[in-house]
């Protein structure tokens, strides 16, 4: 009898362990779910329209909406350096999903060069809007999800979203073993160094300007940056990694304040 009861008594361990368990992950995709339902309107590709051009839509990266609706957040490197204003090329935001998006003018209103962020203006009626983080880090080891257009638009505008974790907080610039791994750019970096996010989670080049956000608030914490920081930081390297990078929403803010008041 006593082996009876000693083996109920672990039974009901296990049973009590895998019942407080298994509510918490299932609670957690579900909190997931319906954030990505509340953030995907706020989601917007980032591209160019030229009339005459082949293809006459381009999608060169990720954004997403904040403040009022009208403006626009992305990696500045994803904006064009230059446009054919001769042939009438546009820079333009891709609202809505699927093989024909909607596409509005857009103005860009601010740009930081160091820490590669670009905020965009469009006019029309508002969009949803994310609502930006605090300037101080979030941990690592931080749950994480991303939302964005890895592979551009060539299946259509169709947003995915990734997730993982806070990795590291590391710089950006690393010091070159050697003075023939040195050039310009990393530098120039290297008098300016600040602390970005490393991810445990795999982004594209489509992603760029993505929103990394708190998968159970949408909160912004960071936005994804594929090429920039991944040449300033692993210019040393023959082979680039896999390795996803974040721009970390304090900078973010503290370009948001640098623009004009109303």
């Amino acid at each position: 009898m006593a082996a009876i009861e000693k083996r109920w008594l672990r039974m009901s361990r296990v049973f009590f362990i895998v019942v407080m368990l298994w509510p918490a992950s299932v609670f957690a995709s579900g909190e997931l779910a319906k954030t990505i339902a509340k953030i995907k309107p706020a989601i917007v590709g980032i591209g160019t329209f030229h009339p005459t051009g082949s293809p006459r839509l381009t999608l060169r990266g990720t954004g997403f909406a904040i403040l009022d609706g009208r403006h626009i957040v992305t990696n500045k490197h994803v904006i064009p350096g230059s446009l054919d204003e001769g042939g009438r090329e546009r820079l333009v935001v891709l609202i809505g999903t699927g093989s024909k998006p909607q596409f509005r003018d857009a103005k860009v209103i601010a740009t930081s060069s160091l820490h590669d962020l670009a905020v965009l203006k469009i006019s029309g009626k508002a969009l949803p809007t994310f609502q930006l983080g605090a300037s101080n880090l979030i941990g690592e080891g931080s749950d994480i999800a991303f939302t964005g257009f890895p592979i551009g638009g060539v299946l259509g505008l169709y947003p995915a979203t990734h997730t993982g974790i806070v990795a590291s907080i590391t710089p950006i610039a690393i010091p070159a073993a050697s003075a023939k791994q040195l050039n310009l750019a990393s530098l120039k970096r290297l008098r300016n160094p600040y602390f970005v996010y490393q991810l445990d989670a795999t982004a594209y080049p489509g992603n760029s300007g993505s929103p990394m956000y708190d998968p159970r608030t949408g909160r912004v914490h960071g936005i994804v940056n594929k090429v920039f920081v991944k040449q300033s930081k692993e210019n040393v390297l023959s082979k680039p990694s896999a390795i996803t990078y974040a721009i970390p929403v304090k900078y973010l803010n503290k370009l948001l304040n640098q623009l004009p008041k109303k």
